[in-house]
């Protein structure tokens, strides 16, 4: 029987120290190392254990496994193990602080071992296709979020690359100049004119300031730079437009606002705006795919982003739209 992979965890201050299990991605410690870990009677923490189980708070039977245990004698005997979720139950119990240290390292090692321990790598997509890259990226997922190890940033990431987990696929042909551009509607989209645009973000601007989201510098333009951004995106040469399709357009209008910074305040924000808003003008409803959070992360990637990412972030936000 798999035992799993046994890891040692040190104190802060190096006083103790402890092996711990993993298996089933998952960390096991016995009641013993849970009490060592804390520094609390064995008593106490049998106490909490019984407590967490009477009360409902956590199934015995999904997070109790009994393993091989060799005692001090030398001796091997199946004991209980529990998992991270009782170990964070009775931690914040008897000491917090502690607690809190442990759970940390926990969920980084977590993350370490489901990450680096499972090759994502081209003959395992090209045999298995996007569906074991699917079931990789929701355990990753649905793990780092059960032990609280993302905040609502990291998980508005999270959401993104669960549900696009086909995209990731598309990228890695794309690092591979195998990747064309999904299959465009067949309008090429009507881009807003500089006088429309200006109107929708001084709507924009008033309903912020009502709210006192924002100040007098939000939407003031720096030079004529909105008008030469509207002009590039819907430029065309020799009767076909530079970039066609609506979902094409869209992902060059959202990072040109972004990272050109044509207003002195308000980019990134009038930069989203602009982007739901020609989608919608050109009937290409996409809010599904873009919840709040992720269009956030969304935005704050290509803020962060260099200018040499330009491409692959136009077409991570081409497949994104188009849902290919």
């Amino acid at each position: 029987m798999n035992q799993g992979q046994v890891i040692i965890y040190q104190s802060e201050d190096g006083s103790f120290e402890i092996d711990v299990r993993l298996k089933d991605e998952m960390v096991w410690l016995t009641q013993k190392q849970i009490s060592d870990l804390f520094g609390a009677e064995r008593s106490v923490v049998t106490k909490h254990i019984n407590n967490v189980f009477r009360t409902g708070e956590l199934e015995k039977t999904a997070v109790c496994a009994k393993f091989a245990h060799t005692a001090t004698d030398g001796k091997t005997y199946q004991t209980n193990h529990y998992n991270l979720d009782v170990i964070i139950a009775v931690g914040y119990r008897v000491n917090a602080r502690r607690g809190t240290r442990f759970r940390i390292w926990a969920t980084s090692v977590l993350k370490d071992h489901l990450v680096n321990g499972y090759t994502l790598n081209q003959k395992r997509l090209a045999e298995k296709g996007t569906s074991e890259l699917q079931e990789v990226l929701s355990l990753l997922s649905s793990t780092l979020e059960t032990h609280g190890l993302v905040n609502d940033e990291g998980r508005a990431v999270l959401e993104i690359v669960s549900t696009y987990a086909a995209t990731w696929n598309l990228l890695l042909q794309y690092d591979e100049d195998q990747l064309a551009l999904p299959t465009e509607p067949d309008t090429d989209g009507v881009v807003p004119d500089p006088a429309g645009a200006r109107a929708a973000i001084a709507s924009l601007k008033a309903d912020l300031l009502h709210k006192g989201e924002a100040t007098e510098l939000f939407g003031q333009e720096r030079g004529e730079g909105l008008a030469a951004i509207l002009g590039a995106v819907g430029q065309s040469f020799d009767g076909h437009d530079l970039y066609p399709g609506v979902a094409l357009k869209a992902a060059h209008l959202l990072y040109f606002v972004i990272k050109d910074h044509p207003f002195s305040d308000g980019n990134k924000r009038i930069g989203a705006f602009l982007f739901l808003l020609f989608l919608r003008k050109n009937r290409l409803r996409v809010q599904r795919r873009f919840s709040n959070n992720a269009l956030v992360a969304l935005t704050l990637l290509i803020a962060a982003s260099d200018p040499g990412q330009k491409d692959v972030l136009v077409r991570l936000i081409t497949h994104l739209i188009s849902g290919e």
